[in-house]
């Protein structure tokens, strides 16, 4: 008799974001006139960059001509896309070859996918707060789950300690959902901690494009023997406003080795058993990217949701409230005032100047009594929504 995976009967009831969902769509049918502003799920709100609309439409019309049609691509990616993220990696000073580099249908399928590199009895360390299915998948997977407190003591950035000791470590910086981003000193402290006990790192590096700060590595490769504990995974959704356009990649480097085994050789074989790779037109379009012109663009983007950043900040120092993230990330993480929950504000939000955030609540025990903002919106209704922010804060 057929036996269901009884492991998602220990799932929170709701996926955190579907929630939110609900809620914000159940106020908006009692009050239609009402406008909602929605700071909450981090969806970019500006087109692809020309550069990469350009060789979208290139690719399609080189699939319409049989000289030029695209069938399947390599399951790990086109030769042409790793050499240009091979390239890009360079420029940060991170030493990483073009076969270590595995194209993707995004960081979110590569982060559940990569499990499979790792024996069911590996225990995992998940810093907290943490992104939700970091903790998910390995629930699902029945994995012991480690949790790594973070706090306002430590600014949401833990230093490796006995407690943190487990087989996989997932590492975000800049964080999601805190913005808190390591430095080298922090970071190299985790390398050194996984290399002393046989670790591998799961670095989530989907946010490294809003680095400003010279002292905050981009790549875990930029410090000293990551590349022989540490799997960075990546994606163009925040960098290049791929959300709905899908693709990312991961980078396992050959001299990631555990039990004689080279994680970059079952990798490779994973992606050939489990995908047919990402389509030709993607891939083009996602190369784009990476040339002078696409980077240039795309940091034209990105300044604006640097600045919607500004406007929460400055309305938070305005009111007086505890917060961290917004330089070198796209979420801004506050402590609620007067001690409410985060679903407490989440209501308050909602009911009172119809801003909609993401209680830290959603983000493990840690995120009690935080909430996170996006900044991914539209300046103009980022602005308003800060705005309706400082004022109601002000009034306590």
């Amino acid at each position: 008799m057929l036996k269901p995976n009884a492991r998602y009967a220990q799932l929170k009831d709701a996926y955190l974001f579907n929630t939110i969902y609900r809620k914000t769509e159940e106020y908006r049918e009692k009050n239609p006139g009402k406008k909602i502003l929605r700071m909450g799920v981090g969806d970019v709100s500006l087109p692809l960059c020309k550069a990469v609309i350009a060789a979208l439409h290139e690719a399609v019309d080189d699939q319409a001509c049989a000289a030029t049609f695209h069938g399947y691509m390599p399951e790990v990616g086109a030769p042409s896309l790793r050499k240009a993220i091979a390239g890009y990696y360079g420029k940060m000073g991170a030493s990483v070859a073009p076969d270590e580099i595995f194209v993707s249908s995004g960081a979110c399928d590569d982060l559940g996918d990569i499990l499979e590199l790792f024996d069911g009895e590996n225990t995992v360390m998940v810093i907290e707060p943490a992104y939700p299915e970091y903790v998910d998948t390995n629930i699902l997977a029945g994995r012991e789950v480690i949790h790594l407190n973070a706090g306002e003591e430590n600014s949401f950035l833990p230093a490796p300690n006995e407690a943190a000791k487990a087989d996989i470590l997932y590492i975000c910086s800049p964080n999601n959902p805190t913005g808190a981003a390591f430095n080298r000193v922090q970071l190299q402290a985790w390398v050194d901690f996984a290399r002393e006990n046989g670790a591998v790192i799961l670095f989530d590096a989907a946010y490294e494009v809003f680095i400003e700060e010279e002292e905050i590595p981009h790549s875990i490769y930029e410090l000293q023997g990551a590349d022989q504990c540490a799997i960075e995974i990546c994606s163009l959704s925040k960098t290049a406003g791929f959300t709905g356009t899908r693709l990312g990649y991961t980078v396992v480097p050959r001299n990631l080795v555990r039990g004689g085994m080279h994680l970059r050789d079952m990798w490779s074989r994973n992606r050939e058993t489990r995908t047919n790779g990402v389509s030709y037109i993607l891939q083009k379009g996602a190369e784009a990217v990476f040339t002078p012109e696409g980077q240039r663009q795309i940091r034209e983007n990105l300044s604006v949701y640097k600045e919607n950043a500004s406007y929460f900040m400055e309305a938070l120092d305005a009111a007086g409230i505890w917060y961290c993230g917004g330089r070198n990330s796209p979420y801004i993480w506050m402590k609620c005032p007067d001690g409410m929950s985060g679903w407490e504000f989440f209501d308050e939000l909602l009911e009172k100047i119809q801003v909609v955030g993401i209680p830290g609540d959603g983000f493990g025990d840690c995120g009690r009594g935080y909430f996170r903002f996006s900044t991914f919106g539209s300046p103009q209704e980022t602005k308003e929504a800060a705005n309706r922010l400082c004022a109601l804060l002000k009034k306590r």
